[in-house]
């Protein structure tokens, strides 16, 4: 069941990311501009399974993880533009092969952190020979600026421990609050020269 599951997570990863890259080819040929910059994606290891469903206060257990973690297969796309970011959710979010199961918007209400990002939970069908097998996967959507706050605010808050992490939690959302104001200028900023 682990290994069909890594495959299968495997694939539904790499249809994640291809339909980013057709959607991102299709609003390139409407707008003349790249609307995603990037994307990745991951796979959850083991490891990192076991410490998640230990803070949930549930068993580590293969079946337990499947229902219980969303971001077992997980991807990220880091978009121009703030409305880009939504563009994006709602054409993926209307193919007949992807299922929404869940949304947070951390962009319109931002975590108690700063940290801003869409968070899109879905089941993507991963063609197989017993027919489609609807696979779960998370997708982060940001802008570049939001990325960037979110990987220093992990290294700074992961990485050295809660005690050091609280003396400068009101710098970080600063920072948010700045960044959140720029994405804003940026998208105003392009669409002034749309108008042109």
């Amino acid at each position: 069941m682990e290994g069909e599951f890594r495959i299968r997570g495997e694939c539904a990863l790499r249809l994640l990311i291809t339909k980013l890259d057709i959607i991102n080819s299709a609003l390139l040929i409407r707008r003349s501009r790249n609307v995603i910059q990037m994307r990745s994606g991951r796979m959850k290891s083991f490891g990192s399974v076991c410490k998640k469903l230990e803070r949930k206060g549930l068993e580590p257990d293969f079946d337990v993880a499947l229902e219980r973690i969303n971001d077992l297969v997980g991807v990220r796309a880091i978009c121009s533009y703030l409305d880009d970011i939504y563009q994006v959710a709602d054409l993926l979010k209307k193919q007949e092969d992807v299922r929404l199961l869940k949304e947070k918007d951390y962009i319109k209400c931002p975590k108690k952190s700063g940290y801003q990002s869409l968070h899109l939970i879905l089941e993507v069908a991963v063609p197989f020979q017993r027919g489609a097998q609807w696979t779960k996967a998370e997708l982060q959507l940001r802008t570049a600026a939001m990325d960037y706050w979110a990987s220093l605010d992990h290294q700074l808050r992961y990485k050295k421990g809660n005690r050091q992490a609280q003396l400068i939690d009101g710098e970080l959302r600063s920072c948010a609050e700045t960044i959140a104001g720029l994405d804003e200028r940026m998208l105003a900023i392009r669409r002034k020269i749309e108008e042109i």
